[in-house]
């Protein structure tokens, strides 16, 4: 293969990996806070129902011996 043509070949390749890198971490970034703020509501609805089984009043009477 001629030397120019295999530079210009590796030069393409080198654009389209670069690319494909900066689509990968676009995607990364979108996904990373869709999981942080995905995993912050479910720990808040936890919190609510933790406070809400603490302070409700049990519905059966405890059995005294």
């Amino acid at each position: 293969m001629h030397p120019e043509t295999h530079l210009a070949l590796h030069r393409v390749r080198a654009l389209d990996l670069r690319a494909e890198a900066d689509a990968y971490r676009l995607a990364a970034a979108a996904a990373a806070g869709s999981h942080r703020l995905l995993r912050a509501r479910l720990g808040w609805t936890l919190v609510g129902l933790g406070l809400r089984l603490v302070t409700t009043a049990p519905r059966t009477p405890a059995l005294v011996r």
